[in-house]
């Protein structure tokens, strides 16, 4: 017989990108007939909560990250903020050791969550950052990940094992312990045959302030675009908001946030895609196989990192925030833009973890069965 498992779905709020690519998986957790149950906190599960408005949600203690307002501050804040990230993992732990045995969860999906763990059940690690880029301590804080990862029952790896891949060093070791299985890249996008309507597409997301700082940015610069924008703000509120605005040789349609079947035919009705170079966005553009420039966030080494490699791979071309100026569009024109990778992801053989007994694991006689 058949069991039914309720599973925590647990992504980190560090922007949007790890809620986005988590809506694959919940969405492949209901198709194999499980109860997925969502948790994190501000905008990430805002965005989760619009998206499945008949799951059950929880808050989860926030990590309060924020980004220096300078890019060369970026390592001293995420040190300085380092006490305070400790702090509510301790109290994220608790408060999901309270949720399990509430609720009679039988396993956990963290999304780049450290505190989202319960060694009571199977719990599972979602990353792409298996080496955590940060200058000249990057063999440091990879090995501190790795450690946390190595807690979990297993690690999913959103991208491809071999070459060519989208990760690169972050998400492949030469040698791991670590119980990895490469889901190949994740979107909750298709690619869909619709006629192109706009010349141009913004999409922003990621903490503030750097947020607001390039959403103004761009706004100035953009005004002398010739063509049609969508600009997507990335500001995930109560209600949408819509604002259309004239250009000397063109127009601005200014949308606070979009839900994924409106982004996903926004996207791909548009020729072009300016947006930061987060890896969840990356997969994206791939799966939609489009043209893009990247503005990586100042100082994130990882989107960095992202951005000089696809840019040196000829594929899509990228320039510092404060660098950047509209003649810059012109060169998407040089490079190849993104192409998917084709995977097929068995997802009954990755949730076969949550039918493993965790040793001194309790009973859950709540577990759904059908």
């Amino acid at each position: 017989m058949f069991n039914s498992k309720r599973i925590l779905v647990a992504p980190l709020n560090w922007g949007l990108g790890h809620a986005t690519r988590c809506i694959p998986i919940v969405r492949a957790l209901l198709e194999h007939g499980h109860q997925p149950y969502l948790a994190s906190d501000g905008v990430a599960l805002s965005l989760l909560q619009k998206e499945f408005p008949e799951l059950p949600s929880f808050e989860l203690p926030s990590y309060k990250i924020t980004y220096a307002e300078k890019g060369k501050n970026f390592k001293i804040k995420m040190i300085w903020d380092s006490p305070k990230v400790i702090k509510a993992m301790a109290k994220e732990k608790k408060e999901v050791k309270r949720l399990v045995k509430e609720h009679g969860l039988d396993g956990i999906i963290s999304d780049n969550r450290l505190g989202a763990f319960y060694k009571k059940v199977p719990c599972v690690f979602i990353t792409h950052q298996l080496n955590v880029l940060s200058g000249n301590t990057t063999w440091m804080s990879s090995k501190a990940h790795q450690k946390i990862i190595q807690k979990f029952d297993a690690c999913w790896v959103p991208d491809v094992e071999g070459k060519p891949n989208l990760t690169g060093k972050l998400g492949h070791l030469k040698k791991s312990k670590l119980k990895i299985a490469y889901l190949g890249p994740l979107s909750r996008f298709e690619k869909l045959d619709v006629p192109i309507t706009h010349d141009l597409m913004v999409l922003l997301s990621g903490p503030e302030p750097q947020r607001t700082f390039l959403e103004e940015k761009l706004l100035k610069e953009l005004q002398g675009f010739e063509g049609n924008i969508v600009f997507v703000r990335g500001k995930i509120e109560e209600e949408q908001t819509f604002e259309e605005q004239k250009l000397a040789k063109g127009s601005l349609h200014l949308y606070n946030f979009m839900k994924s079947d409106a982004l996903q035919e926004a996207l791909n009705q548009s020729a072009k895609v300016l947006c930061r170079s987060g890896y969840t966005t990356v997969m994206d553009l791939a799966k939609l196989e489009k043209r893009a420039f990247f503005i990586p966030t100042p100082g994130q080494y990882e989107q960095e990192y992202l951005a000089k490699r696809l840019e040196k791979q000829e594929l899509v071309p990228y320039c510092e925030q404060d660098a950047f100026k509209l003649s810059e569009l012109s060169r998407m024109d040089d490079f190849k833009g993104l192409a998917q990778f084709e995977s097929d992801i068995d997802y009954s053989a990755l949730f076969a973890v949550f039918s493993k007994v965790n040793e001194n694991s309790e009973p859950t006689p709540t577990s759904l069965s059908t």
